[in-house]
């Protein structure tokens, strides 16, 4: 059986990253944030991907 880890809203990666929501929204226009992904019309996010990104930015 596999545990699906849960998507992390915008909100989430907001408080996680310590950054406003406006500032993923604009991150996401210019390509230059963790990658998002559209489920319905919900912005959702992997965990696995926002730490990835994390690691890249040092």
């Amino acid at each position: 059986m596999t545990t699906l880890m849960p998507l992390w809203s915008v909100d989430d990666v907001a408080d996680f990253l310590g950054v406003p929501v406006a500032t993923l929204y604009q991150w996401r226009h210019h390509s230059t944030g963790p990658r998002g992904h559209k489920i319905g019309r919900h912005l959702r996010y992997l965990p696995d991907d926002v730490m990835a990104w994390v690691q890249e930015q040092e």
